[in-house]
């Protein structure tokens, strides 16, 4: 089998097994209201291979799926409607990194004031 084969075969396999539908179910549904699951889904793939001489070769390759709720969409006979789950991980790594870069800001300008009073004397 050659690297293009086993990349080919790795794909099918990964992208059947981390749809929605196998992350969260089926769509549910109560009395006039449907609910159905969104994923965010990621896939990544690489492969290499290589000769020395006439008598050696070798190769390989891998690859990862990951998959995690995004929202829901919501369909009552009234219309349809996207509900966008929270991620709380992006919400505190944007706290963390605002907190960092103030910081840094404020440290930066309280070198330069002492830099000026210091030119003044």
């Amino acid at each position: 089998m050659n690297i293009q084969q086993l990349l080919q075969s790795l794909a099918e396999r990964v992208s059947a097994s981390a749809s929605v539908k196998n992350v969260y179910g089926d769509p549910v549904v109560v009395g006039n209201r449907t609910l159905i699951p969104t994923a965010q889904v990621r896939y990544g793939f690489g492969g290499g291979g290589g000769s020395k001489g006439e008598q050696e070769s070798g190769g390989g390759g891998g690859g990862g799926v990951s998959a995690r709720p995004s929202g829901a969409l919501e369909i009552t006979p009234e219309g349809a409607r996207f509900i966008k789950f929270d991620d709380h991980r992006a919400a505190g790594i944007a706290l963390t990194l605002g907190f960092v870069l103030g910081a840094a800001v404020v440290r930066l300008g309280a070198g330069r004031r002492d830099e000026v009073v210091r030119q003044r004397e």
